[in-house]
């Protein structure tokens, strides 16, 4: 491996990543290098490299400042990571470094909503600039980086898994709340509003889809999520077990039931519940399984409810104007479409998943359903 032509000289010392470099042994791994000096293309890129991992260490010690225990360690590390990978670049620079360069305007983005927001969006925003290295393919990158990058991006959909789950209950009652009161109500209007009858007569239709829909909706989630609690609360040890301890025959060994019945093998639970029975402290009080967060009953219902009001109003709202005929069914297909548009973009950033896909399949679910109620009303008037 010849030397890299970087310009100017150094101090003795401890050899700095580009010297370990140009041996084949750099602390982060192997690189490729030239006998010539780097070309302009490579000092762009290059400099856009830095630019970007000081912007990634900077984004994530500002979560790091939102968070607290493990998940601020955690945070920390990661900075720390992307630091070691700034100074890779800045090794290969060498004079040419230049002055700092800009990061993209998504990167600077990502860092302004860290500053103001502590929410899974930033975190799964974070966790799809991760997947996008382009380490594995450049030359210059070592292979240490790029296996870094894409650890990088596990442990950032790790931390944005915790903040979902936090988040699951009430959140999903509300965009399923709002997507239902978008699609079902934009259907039932224009359904009837191609069957022919005057504008009144839509008007109370999507009203009456309105609430009706919204009563549906949060009284379903009310009795699901209700149910749910109570399932899991049944399945849960009691708490007042451990009362029982000191009475236990310890030759019997009635505990070790316990834990055969949640599972566990008979040697496993016999070695366990006799540990147990030493200590005199019953294992279910905490080592019971941790139920997914399923959020409060009321939380949900009320979400559901008034997200679905939201939306089924959309559809309603050029009726309500005193628009009618093509021209209300254009511009409430248009509403309801742009909601969708944004409801299945926000869905698609806190489930890590493309938002324009999910963007566009909400949009061809919600306008294919109300093209099949037009269709039929259509159908239903030129039949009368």
């Amino acid at each position: 491996m010849v030397v890299l032509l970087l310009g100017g000289g150094r101090c003795a010392g401890p050899p700095s990543v580009a010297d370990e470099a140009r041996r084949g042994t750099g602390r982060l791994g192997t690189v490729t290098t030239s006998s010539v000096g780097p070309s302009a293309s490579q000092i762009r890129r290059w400099r856009r490299y830095l630019a970007e991992e000081r912007a990634e260490a900077a984004l994530y010690r500002e979560l790091a400042m939102r968070r607290h225990g493990e998940e601020r360690d955690i945070l920390l590390q990661l900075a720390e990571a992307e630091g070691r990978h700034a100074a890779h670049w800045e090794d290969l620079l060498g004079v040419n470094i230049g002055l700092p360069l800009r990061p993209s305007l998504a990167s600077r983005m990502l860092t302004f909503m860290a500053r103001r927001f502590n929410g899974v969006v930033v975190l799964t925003l974070a966790q799809r600039a991760e997947s996008r290295s382009a380490y594995a393919e450049d030359e210059h990158a070592t292979p240490t980086m790029a296996a870094d990058e894409r650890i990088h991006e596990e442990v950032v959909r790790s931390l944005a898994a915790r903040g979902r789950q936090r988040m699951s209950g009430s959140f999903r009652a509300a965009v399923f709340g709002m997507n239902d009161g978008l699609v079902s109500n934009l259907a039932l209007v224009l359904g009837v509003g191609a069957a022919g009858v005057d504008t009144v007569a839509i008007l109370l239709a999507g009203m009456a889809g309105l609430l009706a829909g919204a009563l549906s909706m949060g009284a379903g989630e009310y009795v699901s999520i209700r149910s749910q609690r109570e399932l899991l609360a049944a399945s849960s040890p009691s708490p007042t077990a451990n009362e029982a301890l000191p009475g236990l025959d310890v030759d019997a060994n009635e505990l070790a039931l316990v834990y055969r019945a949640r599972g566990m093998p008979a040697h496993e639970a016999d070695a366990h519940a006799e540990d147990v029975l030493a200590r005199l402290d019953f294992a279910g009080d905490h080592e019971a399984d941790d139920h997914e967060e399923i959020g409060s009953a009321w939380s949900a219902a009320l979400s559901s409810f008034l997200l679905f009001s939201m939306g089924a109003i959309i559809p309603v709202l050029p009726y309500l104007v005193g628009m009618t005929g093509m021209a209300a069914v254009v511009v409430s297909a248009a509403l309801v479409g742009l909601a969708l548009v944004i409801t299945g973009s926000i869905v698609g950033l806190l489930s890590g998943a493309p938002p324009a896909l999910r963007a566009l399949r909400q949009l061809a679910i919600g306008w294919g359903a109300a093209a099949a109620t037009y269709a039929l009303g259509l159908l239903f008037n030129s039949g009368a």
